[in-house]
């Protein structure tokens, strides 16, 4: 043991060389020894060893954190012996006095991973040895235990099945008490501590195992109670929590004055917050009783001047989501509650919890406490503060950067103007009377030079734009638009650019919302005046983003931009060169594209400048994804934009795609949705298939193999190559293709074989002989699901155009797949007859699945193809059937100049082309691009129009009727129902 010790420190040392040569290696070493005997309890005895250097032990729990992942499991491949399991088990809890915290917290998790699977039935020591560690008097050893329990409890938790959350509530009733005790006990002797002036390691100390049992009480409450109501020690613990947090905010405030800042007494003060959010997302019909003591606490918090001296900013976006929790979990629906409480469900006179706490809340907010609110929301909160203008003076690009996502979680900012809107929503009456008198008197222009001025104006703007849909009938804002707004844009004072910034933003939240289409142009005009040069940068970033949503509304004309269209473009390609940041670019980049897409052919004359960009810009984001996604998201709308002319974008554009849909890139995986609709973009606006274009396809198979995701949009980018050149593509990349899509064809959904058959066809309709050889193997299994009615209709209907468009066009590959298909199923050639019998009384069977009238005319067609001298008696039985299905797609193609059966020589095939002239007439026609003019010139030239299924059916009738003899033939026309048979004599003269 002690050899393999040794050399698992040194493999250890050479896994954390800078030298690839070395590091290499030293990890196939380590992966080998993953599955050997022993290679875990070697991992354990250099972590345990206190005298190896912190990088070794640090290493040598990480892999052994790997090794629980893959090999712990009873059932795992390769899993660990269980007596090594069990040695290790016990090892593992035999001592708590690791000195390094970092490796502590990691030994912490690696018990907390073997507890997920064993604990308790394997490990049912492990809790039990915790809590008397934890009831010691080793400092340091309480201290891993409770890190070690916290992990552990934390783990247990997130389980999710029935059997496990039983037992997890069945711990929680043997521990909380012990526990809620101990953590009462850590926090009485920090705040007396705190206030009697004891050293700062000792109040760190004990505040850090208060922590650790706050964090575990939170999880035990949170998730190991079924009913919160039955538990007194539940119920103890968060009326207590108030009282808490009031004592160590104020005790906070205490060591700050005498200089002693700690982070783990912020951090105790917000867990504390974090129970009150737990109980309210879990256990939200016991909260509701709660929300008077709870909008009380976080009201004084963050809205009295008494409360907001105690707090600090990660406390206040605690109270604040509570706040906003409280408003937006318990909404009125207009109907009962769903609740699962048995009590409630019996009671049909209890009160619906929804109502219960509507009441509460409405009890609490009165209509002076929301005007305060509200009123302070604006006044207070939305002001930018002196870091704000210094970070716009330094970095204007990350001061216009907006938060996204949920960062009104962890930012104050962003949390103000959630809380403000729940607040809108819920009480809009209130507040909007409120933020149209703040408005009313905020609206006129101010003093330049009266900063706070400008500041309260500029948050007052902010909250009239983010409620701009509530506020619809109350503000004009077509005179708000052409009397003041307009008017401020036009002072140049610096502070004033605030105000510039904010009229920006404004104009465009209101856009959309209620701006007359006459004020359009002065909008546009306006924005473009902004978006000056000689402007600051974050009031032009502004003017962008509102001229994007101005151009991104449903009421946006075109026409009326057109006069604006040359300076926008201009001024804000100078803007995406000016700008730095990544972010920044992808915003300015996406109003261009916007531009491009909504104005289509107009924006041609002014793109070469921002063409001849885009190359460069394209190799300096080679770091930055979402920089190369706005690229590729412009030149889609530029190669469309551009048509014919996008040529000039080809060598770009190639290089593109070529970079974004190559699986051997590591960023095509971001990259790769944008890539191939560029792709399909190129194909589809080119004129010839330039080598260039044609050498994109090599990454085909490789994508149609890997990216099932993007399945739909590959085969577009297919057959767009199919029609762009046939022979070219079908010979250079169509066997491989027909390859690949064989081998994923059975793990496909409906949707995705659809598209697959409908690619097949396209090869066959493209170039029809060269088409049908391609596709030969995998024509065994398309003719196997013809006789099959599990798939569905569509997916059928394509299995039957296929097989038809083989038999009609190609009978010896017909015949070929025919004899293989018989020897896949074990019989000879006597048993051809029978297969093609099944087939084709599959095929009369299931003809009425197919209702397009083109694919109706495909497979009679076929059907006629089949009346021949030498056809196999399978045939001949199925005649009046085969005649039948004929007879009725003529009757559903046909138009008839007389209704009566004395018609023949009247009846037109409405699905046949018969004059070369209608084809040369829609040659001329001026229809779509270049791919969709490829498409309908492909459709024209289908045999399928170009041929009259009466014609044909009366030549196969004559000529079988000459080769058989009259006998035979009447005899088979005897057959026929007397219906079809009079029918028939409508289409044909025999």
């Amino acid at each position: 043991m002690k050899n393999m010790d040794a050399s698992v420190i040194e493999v250890l040392q050479q896994a954390g060389s800078q030298d690839p040569n070395i590091l290499k290696p030293a990890e196939q070493t380590l992966k080998q020894w993953e599955t050997e005997r022993g290679f875990y309890t070697a991992l354990f005895n250099v972590f345990s060893n206190h005298s190896l250097s912190v990088n070794i032990r640090w290493m040598a729990i990480l892999y052994f954190k790997n090794g629980v992942d893959r090999y712990w499991r009873k059932y795992a491949p390769n899993a660990i012996a269980e007596d090594e399991k069990e040695f290790l088990r016990q090892r593992l809890i035999a001592n708590f006095e690791e000195p390094i915290n970092q490796l502590a917290v990691q030994l912490a998790a690696l018990i907390a991973k073997i507890a997920r699977y064993d604990c308790p039935r394997e490990w049912d020591t492990l809790i039990p040895t915790l809590l008397d560690v934890i009831r010691g008097q080793n400092s340091l050893a309480q201290h891993r235990a409770l890190l070690t329990l916290h992990h552990v409890v934390k783990s247990l938790a997130s389980k999710c099945l029935a059997a496990d959350r039983r037992l997890f509530q069945e711990l929680t009733s043997n521990v909380f008490n012990f526990i809620l005790n101990l953590w009462n006990t850590y926090t009485e002797s920090f705040l007396i501590m705190a206030s009697n002036g004891a050293d700062t390691n000792q109040i760190q100390e004990v505040l850090e195992k208060a922590l650790l049992l706050l964090r575990i009480l939170r999880k035990l409450i949170v998730h190991g109670f079924l009913s919160l109501s039955k538990s007194q020690d539940a119920i103890l613990f968060l009326e207590v929590i108030f009282e808490r947090a009031r004592t160590c905010l104020e005790c906070r405030k205490t060591l700050i004055s005498r200089g002693v800042q700690l982070e783990v007494c912020d951090k105790f003060i917000i867990h504390l917050t974090k129970v009150l959010m737990g109980v309210l997302e879990v256990h939200s019909w016991y909260y509701i009783e709660l929300i008077p003591t709870s909008l009380e606490f976080c009201v004084f918090y963050c809205f009295t001047e008494a409360g907001q001296s105690l707090a600090f900013e990660r406390f206040t976006i605690q109270c604040l989501n509570l706040i906003k929790a409280m408003l937006t979990h318990f909404l009125r629906s207009g109907r009962r509650s769903n609740s699962s409480d048995p009590i409630q469900r019996r009671d049909r006179l209890v009160e619906d919890p929804i109502d219960r706490a509507h009441q509460l809340k409405q009890k609490f907010f009165t209509p002076e406490m929301l005007t305060e609110i509200c009123s302070r929301l604006v006044t207070h909160y939305f002001l930018l503060t002196p870091s704000d203008l210094e970070l716009w003076d330094t970095d204007p690009e990350n001061f216009f950067v907006d938060d996204g996502g949920e960062s009104w979680k962890y930012s104050l900012r962003p949390c103000t103007v959630s809380v403000f809107l729940a607040f809108f929503h819920q009480f809009k009456e209130v507040c909007a009377s409120v933020l149209v008198e703040l408005m009313q008197r905020h609206h006129q222009p101010v003093d330049p030079n009266n900063l706070h001025a400008i500041l309260l104006k500029d948050a007052v703007y902010n909250a009239v734009g983010l409620a701009a849909f509530d506020l619809y009938d109350e503000v004009n804002f077509d005179q708000w638009f052409s009397t003041t707004l307009k008017e401020e844009l036009k002072i140049r004072s610096n502070n004033y650019r605030i105000i510039r910034r904010r009229v920006c933003w404004l104009i465009g939240r209101w856009t959309s919302v209620k701006l007359s289409a006459e004020l359009r142009p002065e909008l546009y005009e306006l924005m473009v005046e902004v978006l000056s040069p000689d402007e600051d940068l974050g009031v032009r970033l502004a003017a962008s983003d509102a001229l994007k949503l101005a151009i991104d509304d449903f009421q946006f004309n075109p026409e009326e931009f057109s006069p604006y269209l040359e300076s926008a473009f201009s001024l804000l390609f100078s803007l995406l060169k000016e700008v730095k940041e990544c972010d920044t670019k992808v915003h300015v980049l996406y109003v261009l594209s916007f531009m491009i897409e909504r104005t289509g052919s107009e924006i041609n004359p002014y793109v070469g400048v921002l063409s001849s960009y885009l190359p460069a810009l394209w190799q300096q984001s080679e770091e930055y994804n979402l920089l190369r996604c706005a690229i590729i998201t412009t030149l889609i709308h530029l190669e469309k934009a551009l048509g014919p002319g996008s040529v000039i974008l080809e060598p770009l554009i190639v290089g593109v795609v070529a970079f974004s849909c190559d699986v051997n890139q590591d960023d095509h995986v971001y990259l790769l949705e944008d890539g191939l609709w560029l792709w399909l973009a190129l194909l589809q606006n080119a004129h010839v298939a330039t080598p260039a274009i044609m050498d994109l396809a090599k990454n085909m198979p490789a994508l149609l193999e890997q990216s099932t995701e993007y399945l739909k949009l590959c085969l577009y980018v297919v057959q767009a190559y199919i029609m762009l050149s046939p022979q070219e593509f079908l010979s250079q990349r169509g066997a491989v293709i027909v390859e690949t899509l064989r081998s994923i064809m059975g793990d496909l959904r409906s949707e995705g074989l659809l598209m697959t058959l409908m690619v097949f066809e396209t090869y066959m309709r493209a170039s029809p002989r060269q088409g049908a050889q391609l596709i030969k193997p995998v024509l065994i299994n398309i003719f196997e699901h013809v006789y099959k009615s599990d798939d569905p209709v569509m997916v059928r209907t394509m299995y039957l155009s296929i097989v038809a468009r083989v038999l009609w066009l190609h009978k010896d590959i017909f015949i070929q797949v025919i004899s293989e298909l018989t020897r896949k199923m074990g019989g000879n050639e006597e048993k051809e007859e029978a297969v093609l019998g099944q087939i084709i009384s599959a095929w009369v069977n299931q003809r009425q699945i197919t209702t397009h009238p083109e694919r109706c005319k495909l497979l009679a067609l076929a059907l006629c193809s089949l009346l021949e001298a030498n056809c196999p008696p399978s045939v001949l039985e199925h005649f009046p059937q085969i005649i039948s299905k004929i007879v009725e797609t003529l009757n559903d193609i046909t138009t008839l100049d007389n209704i009566e059966y004395e018609c023949i020589g009247s009846a037109i095939d409405s699905l046949s082309i018969t004059e070369q002239s209608s084809l040369q007439q829609y040659e001329d026609e001026d229809y779509g691009n270049e791919h969709e003019r490829r498409k309908r010139r492909l459709e024209f030239s289908d045999p399928v129009l170009c041929t009259s299924l009466k014609n044909t059916l009366q030549n196969q009738l004559l000529t079988l009727r000459r080769l058989v003899g009259d006998n035979q033939f009447n005899q088979l026309m005897s057959t026929l129902n007397p219906e079809i048979d009079e029918q028939l004599k409508c289409y044909v003269s025999l």
